[in-house]
């Protein structure tokens, strides 16, 4: 990734996306100094719903905050397949295992929608860190964040059945982008991208979700999925 202006971007908005970037649980706890020197080196990047920001695999090193918009993290498979691992939302980063390692990207990211993104180099990231070692604490937070997610997912599909897994992975997503100002009782996926995160069939998702939408839980719109009953969804991610 190059170093790109941001098309179409004022410096009245520029200004506000830097604000978007010092709020980043990463920067916390660096002194307006530091954090306002590391900010002004990122370079701005906007993609497209659908446009590959990297593949698995690649040499980039970089660490990517996401500044609106939402991005997919996902792996695929040797039958063409892919597992998608999280959604990125505005205020979190990927790509820090790449920035701290050096070494190729362990999965893809994809724009799930159209989003903006502030780029992060390797070497300005880490510099920065070492003047800072109280800064360090942000990162293992971040790390320790991503791993409990992992061993919450892990647990889920194991164990929970497919409407409980899928209540919860519903009311999870829909509860991270509250900080965007989309609807917060709206998801926007396909259900083959709902059916990779929940571990199940199209099929078997596509099965739950018409059966929500008679007992009046949620309503499909083309893409959209909104809840339309969130205590009664709270209620089946909460069955024992």
């Amino acid at each position: 990734m190059g170093r790109h202006a941001l098309k179409g971007l004022t410096p009245t908005n520029l200004q506000d996306a830097r604000g978007l970037l010092g709020n980043c649980v990463l920067f916390r706890k660096l002194a307006p100094p530091e954090r306002n020197a590391l900010i002004a080196r990122a370079h701005m990047r906007r993609f497209d719903a659908g446009e590959t920001i990297f593949l698995m695999g690649t040499l980039h090193d970089s660490m990517i905050a996401v500044l609106n918009g939402e991005v997919r993290i996902s792996v695929p498979s040797a039958e063409g397949k892919e597992v998608m691992l999280a959604i990125v939302h505005a205020g979190e980063v990927f790509g820090e295992i790449a920035m701290l390692d050096g070494k190729p990207r362990s999965a893809d990211a994809k724009a799930l929608t159209a989003c903006t993104l502030a780029v992060l180099d390797r070497g300005d990231v880490l510099a920065v860190l070492e003047r800072n070692p109280t800064a360090w604490l942000c990162l293992v937070e971040v790390l320790c964040s991503r791993r409990r997610q992992t061993d919450q997912h892990l647990v889920e599909v194991a164990l929970l059945g497919l409407p409980q897994r899928l209540a919860k992975t519903t009311l999870r997503i829909i509860d991270a982008a509250r900080v965007q100002p989309a609807n917060p009782t709206e998801l926007r996926l396909w259900q083959y991208e709902l059916a990779n995160l929940v571990g199940a069939s199209r099929e078997s998702v596509n099965k739950c979700l018409h059966e929500w939408q008679r007992a009046g839980i949620i309503r499909m719109e083309k893409r959209a999925i909104k809840i339309a009953d969130r205590a009664a969804l709270e209620a089946i991610a909460e069955l024992e």
